[in-house]
């Protein structure tokens, strides 16, 4: 269980401690995704090339800068529900289901693990979601329904651009 930072004033949001933690350790997980993803795309941004290279380029620039605006959404989310948010390589790397890519990939195969990444993070969000849902947390529910509309339309998108 994560660790909560002392608080001036108990928080009392109409969701038990037991419940915002369990809440908190998954939207963690989420965020770990979600800024391993956003690391990945802006990694295949400055290096893809090819006859995709400018088409390619501006997309993950506009999909890295969406995930870059999300993490600090998620971990806002985890602060307002009292606990730290994880903030280091470390954390995210033992948090994260997204393998690191070693090297520099093809474009096309930049492409598919942009797909597989962005199906990992709603798969991520897919298990926490149940979680904020019994709890009642209607707020950590929507921002996950939101984020899975981000990720199934990413994925989506990527996965048009492969060869049938």
């Amino acid at each position: 269980m994560m660790l909560t930072q002392e608080n001036a004033m108990p928080i009392n949001i109409g969701i038990d401690e037991q419940h915002r933690a369990e809440i908190a350790e998954g939207l963690s997980r989420v965020l770990a995704d979600t800024y391993t993803l956003y690391l990945k795309t802006h990694n295949f941004h400055w290096n893809v090339t090819g006859p995709m290279f400018y088409s390619l380029h501006t997309l993950f620039e506009t999909q890295y800068t969406e995930l870059a605006l999300a993490v600090d959404l998620i971990a806002e989310r985890i602060r307002a529900l009292g606990f730290p948010a994880p903030g280091n390589y470390s954390d995210y790397a033992r948090l994260t289901a997204i393998p690191e890519t070693p090297g520099v990939p093809v474009a096309e195969d930049m492409i598919r693990l942009l797909v597989e990444a962005n199906e990992t993070v709603a798969r991520t969000l897919r298990e926490v979601f149940p979680i904020a849902e019994r709890a009642g947390d209607e707020v950590s529910a929507d921002l996950m329904t939101q984020r899975l509309q981000v990720h199934e339309k990413a994925a989506w998108m990527l996965r048009s651009m492969l060869p049938a």
